[in-house]
């Protein structure tokens, strides 16, 4: 209290002896300089004191006061050059007073997640749990505490560039960045309290070349088929040939249903594909007659369910890795028996907008990553050119032979 009585008392001296400003007293013990109009050094009752600015709105109907600092810090001449700067942003349309409210309304990274983030993605997303575990494992303890608005592109790319420093790959680094995109692109649609813009802007993926593709030839599909046909799970033998049949996900082929199925059409509808929407696959004559071998229970609603349970199958990885190891396909994964039906499509001469439909992809970029071409094949189109010039650039060694 002794402090700030001889601080208060040592001020007013300055300013009686500057000559810069008017003293006066107000029933709010507040002390007005008259260089800088509004700015006040204000005594409350406490003891301590602080800077204050009073001024009007820009329609000029209200008189607004905002703290510039405390007096223990700011000297005078400090707290006229915070005034003069505060007062030119009033002028050219900024409000102290609205920023101030703003800055308080700016939730931490955590609190917006939980608040809005996962309430919004658990409602439409499938896959809300990968973003989970991201946010758990990796985000949230980086960030949770931050305030939204405090988190800048230098600690985007610092987070981006570390998650592969750690080791792992350059996708796993980049579906964080992914995540962050979104997640701020979310804030500033939402109009989230200040955010404006997206730290995330300007910071580029990594090159992932981690992209496995592994297509069956035709003779290794005829023997992991008749590996599948030897296993101990019985129903493998009609899953694996529906999957490389129809080039579905095993997801899809695992929880489809009787009804799913209109085999007078040759139409399968797949309710929830991996787009969120329903797709509808053609049924092959291959794809009738697994499903009129594989054994039906009127009971079961499920195409290739588990006979133990009734139920889909949860996993069928131990059946299947003991059919691919068998037959030394152990570099085989599931997923690439779609990979292959995309193959032999293409391979058959279908063009990829045909791929594209039979597949379910949104976008034809998608699905030349599956359509891969055979070496024959390749080999063949390469020869066309010599077959069109009917062997003019060849010796005649060559041609008699």
């Amino acid at each position: 209290m002794a402090y700030i009585q001889m601080k208060l008392g040592t001020l007013l001296n300055q300013l009686q002896a500057d000559r810069f400003c008017n003293i006066e007293m107000n029933e709010r013990r507040a002390i007005s300089d008259a260089k800088i109009r509004g700015l006040q050094l204000e005594r409350m009752v406490s003891g301590h004191a602080r800077w204050r600015l009073r001024y009007v709105s820009k329609d000029r109907r209200k008189r607004y006061c905002v703290t510039i600092g405390d007096a223990k810090i700011l000297s005078l001449a400090d707290a006229r050059l915070l005034a003069e700067k505060e007062l030119f942003n009033i002028a050219m349309g900024d409000d102290p007073r609205q920023a101030k409210l703003i800055a308080k309304a700016v939730p931490t990274f955590g609190r917006f997640i939980e608040q809005q983030y996962l309430p919004y993605v658990k409602s439409y997303k499938r896959s809300w749990a990968t973003d989970v575990s991201l946010l758990k494992n990796h985000l949230l303890p980086r960030f949770g505490r931050v305030l939204m608005d405090d988190i800048t592109r230098q600690d985007i790319v610092k987070m981006h560039a570390e998650r592969k420093a750690s080791g792992a790959a350059a996708g796993s680094a980049n579906r964080l960045l992914i995540m962050m995109r979104y997640i701020f692109n979310l804030a500033v649609r939402w109009e989230v309290p200040g955010i404006k813009d997206n730290p995330t802007q300007g910071v580029p993926l990594m090159e992932e070349n981690n992209k496995k593709e592994r297509y069956l030839s035709v003779d290794e599909a005829r023997r992991l088929y008749d590996a599948v046909c030897q296993s101990q799970n019985t129903m493998l033998r009609h899953i694996v040939p529906m999957l490389i049949l129809t080039g579905a996900r095993k997801r899809e082929v695992l929880d489809a249903k009787w009804e799913d199925f209109d085999v007078n059409r040759r139409i399968w509808r797949i309710p929830m594909s991996k787009s969120g929407k329903a797709r509808h696959v053609p049924l092959s004559d291959g794809a009738l007659h697994i499903l009129s071998t594989t054994p039906r229970d009127v009971t079961c609603a499920w195409a290739f369910a588990n006979p133990d349970t009734g139920k889909p199958y949860v996993s069928i990885f131990y059946a299947w890795n003991t059919a691919r190891q068998s037959v030394g396909l152990a570099d085989v994964r599931v997923h690439d028996l779609r990979h292959s039906h995309a193959s032999f499509l293409v391979n058959a001469g279908r063009t990829l907008y045909e791929v594209q439909h039979i597949l379910g992809h949104t976008q034809v970029k998608t699905t030349q990553r599956y359509a891969h071409l055979s070496h024959d094949t390749l080999l063949d189109a390469a020869n066309a050119a010599t077959r069109a010039l009917g062997g003019v650039m060849l010796p005649r060694a060559v041609l008699s032979c």
